[in-house]
């Protein structure tokens, strides 16, 4: 598998010859393009070192990494706050309570076990801009390096910043812990032997929720594909039935991405995680009377969010799939919440970034305030299904050919362009979205409809009108 490079960071599986995955190399020179690229471009600034937090998950290449990365840090003349086994939004967060000018996130997500990757942050903890992210990839192409001499060599501290994570959560006015304690909740918890198996259990300990965990040992060596998909959590299903709880709960390898399994064993969804949070949120914030109730999510997730924001009163925004593209136009709109459909909730009153922690606390708030089972809970919710398929083509050249014979087929229906191509049917309540892969010909084809059978049929009437025009 070859290196995959974007703005966010690098990515690869670790192991075989150069260039034929993430190789230490290649960890080196995006490390040190990244301290190249910090505002002043030189190991010290203003008689200060520059200091920069690095946290991992559990997976197997991860210690490894974390030696590469760090050493590099102190090489470039940058202090490093090595924080061990960390989730991604206690990554994110440790920059803001160490005072960091930025952060290296150490984990490829719910890629499996043999992947691992780079992911970079700046001084709010928040994942770099576009054009920040394209300089960075830019100098670690260029070859040109320039280490620190020895006086000036960076040093590495230990810090655990778990703790202050679960207390930041704890604090939260929206948070309920009283209500979530008097519940006596029952969960089941899948951290799929990462730190998931780490900070969750705390955080649920701290509510006064009884929590069963499977796979909690951090060994990195998965016991599914760490994918929180209903197809790899039958486990985590039929253990929820067994124990009679209220509500199983997944993560993946980093704890960004959150779903839940009702106490029936069904899934909740995951696109349903953050409407579920955004309605619970609405509802207090429409309570307190606030004015600028808006919510954001990308192009490919659920208009479930977009039919409880507005049945609050408030305002939708849609935004390019991509983390810091959600954040971007949150920080835009002022947005009370926001996130993206594959169970990233991000809740500005924490932190601009997908935090399962803040999910699950919000959720169980809501849960308590609700009174209801989680499948009762569900049923109250718009429904929707989405379906999922994709074109593949041996030409990459004809994509932008079908992308604008979409937009010109469908001219008289709602089209948005600012990635790939989303058409909406109104009056039907159904949209598909078509995107394009950045590592392989592939348009990926996500449609939305109130019945799975409407959605498939809609992503098929797609499909043959773009293989009309390959045919051609």
């Amino acid at each position: 598998m070859s290196l995959i490079k974007s703005i966010s960071g690098i990515r690869g599986t670790i192991g075989g010859p150069a260039g034929e995955g993430l190789t230490p190399i290649d960890i080196v020179k995006f490390t040190y393009a990244y301290c190249a690229t910090l505002p002043s471009r030189k190991p010290v600034a203003n008689g200060k070192k520059y200091k920069i937090v690095v946290g991992r998950d559990a997976r197997l290449s991860g210690e490894m990494v974390e030696q590469l990365v760090c050493g590099t840090l102190v090489a470039c003349g940058v202090d490093v706050v090595k924080c061990g086994f960390a989730s991604t939004p206690t990554t994110e967060l440790a920059v803001r309570f160490a005072n960091a000018d930025g952060g290296i996130i150490l984990t490829a997500s719910h890629n499996p076990r043999q992947w691992n990757a780079l992911k970079l942050l700046n001084a709010d903890g928040e994942f770099l801009t576009a054009a920040e992210g394209q300089a960075i990839l830019d100098l670690a192409d260029s070859d040109k390096f320039d280490f620190a001499p020895v006086d000036e060599l960076g040093h590495i501290e230990e810090h655990d910043f778990t703790d202050e994570h679960i207390e930041a959560v704890l604090a939260l006015p929206e948070v309920d812990a009283q209500a979530i304690r008097k519940a006596g909740f029952k969960v089941v918890l899948d951290s799929i032997n990462s730190v998931g198996g780490i900070i969750m259990p705390r955080l649920l300990e701290r509510l006064g929720v009884k929590c069963i965990t499977l796979f909690g040992e951090p060994t990195g060596d998965f016991a599914h594909n760490p994918e929180p998909l209903p197809k790899n959590l039958t486990e985590l299903s039929s253990t929820v039935i067994r124990e009679k709880a209220d509500l199983g709960i997944s993560v993946d390898p980093d704890v960004d991405r959150l779903a839940f399994i009702c106490e029936d064993g069904n899934p909740f969804v995951e696109e349903y995680t953050l409407v579920s949070v955004a309605d619970y949120l609405l509802d207090l914030a429409q309570a307190a009377g606030k004015k600028n109730l808006a919510t954001v999510s990308n192009l490919s997730s659920s208009r479930a969010l977009r039919d409880v924001t507005e049945a609050h009163g408030g305002t939708y925004y849609a935004a390019a799939v991509g983390e810091v593209n959600v954040t971007t136009k949150m920080h835009e709109v002022g947005a009370l919440i926001g996130g993206e459909g594959n169970g990233g909730v991000i809740f500005p009153g924490s932190h601009y970034g997908r935090d399962a922690m803040v999910g699950v606390a919000l959720f169980l708030s809501n849960l308590a305030h609700k009174g209801m089972k989680v499948s009762e809970y569900k049923r109250t919710l718009p429904q929707y299904e989405i379906a999922k398929n994709r074109i593949d083509l041996s030409d990459s050249a004809m994509i932008e050919k079908i992308l604008q014979s979409m937009k010109e087929h469908f001219a008289s229906e709602k089209v948005n362009t600012i990635d790939g191509v989303k058409i909406d049917f109104e009056s039907r309540k159904e949209w598909v979205h078509l995107r394009k892969s950045n590592t392989e010909p592939i348009i990926r084809i996500y449609s939305e409809a109130p019945t799975r059978e409407r959605a498939e049929a809609l992503a098929q009437e797609v499909i043959e009108i773009a293989n009309g025009i390959i045919n051609v």
